[in-house]
């Protein structure tokens, strides 16, 4: 099932989120709709926050940038990675600080370069609750960077200069607003 995806300014999007068990109800139904959502909705990405749960749970599914001629050398790495991470924990960052321009589902039609360390290490349960610590690079760890932001309360214009804020609170206040075209399901803060 497609779920409205909620955006900027609803207060759900500044919670940090609890963690879950194995218990929680309908786990394996809402994973799979979020995968739904994300896909309905063209994302690589998608966190519980941004369906209205706080609770730390995001899918990734970068398969898509596959077929990007920038990620020629890890095509084949992109192609598989699709994952579920639940009541994951970033246990450190490292390497150099990159920019790349990011967006966000909640953000609709908001892009803005982000910097972040190329490298993270990673603890986590999958869908079947096997715990995994895991080292990821490239555009693997920014996709799960942007993600875990989302679990921590944290959005992808937080991480913007003060003016690149000031440049972007025009497109924020209509999108709180409901002053936004997009193609998917969306929920706007009341």
């Amino acid at each position: 099932m497609i779920l409205p995806i909620r955006a900027f300014g609803d207060p759900v999007l500044r919670k940090v989120a609890k963690d879950i068990d194995k218990e929680y109800p309908h786990l394996q139904e809402l994973i799979d709709n979020m995968f739904e959502t994300m896909y309905s909705a063209n994302g690589i990405g998608l966190a519980a926050p941004q369906i209205g749960l706080d609770i730390r749970l995001f899918v990734i599914d970068v398969s898509p940038l596959a077929e990007d001629e920038d990620y020629e050398d890890i095509k084949e790495e992109l192609a598989e990675f699709k994952k579920v991470f639940i009541n994951a924990q970033i246990l450190e960052e490292s390497g150099e600080e990159w920019k790349f321009n990011e967006g966000c589902l909640s953000i609709p039609d908001v892009r803005e370069d982000v910097k972040r360390k190329e490298t993270i290490v990673i603890e986590y349960y999958d869908e079947n609750f096997v715990k995994h610590t895991e080292t990821f690079s490239d555009i693997r760890a920014r996709v799960i960077q942007h993600e875990y932001d989302h679990i921590e309360g944290i959005l992808f214009t937080d991480h913007l200069s003060v003016l690149k804020k000031k440049l972007v609170k025009g497109k924020l206040n209509k999108i709180t607003q409901g002053d936004v075209n997009i193609g998917y399901k969306m929920r706007f803060p009341k």
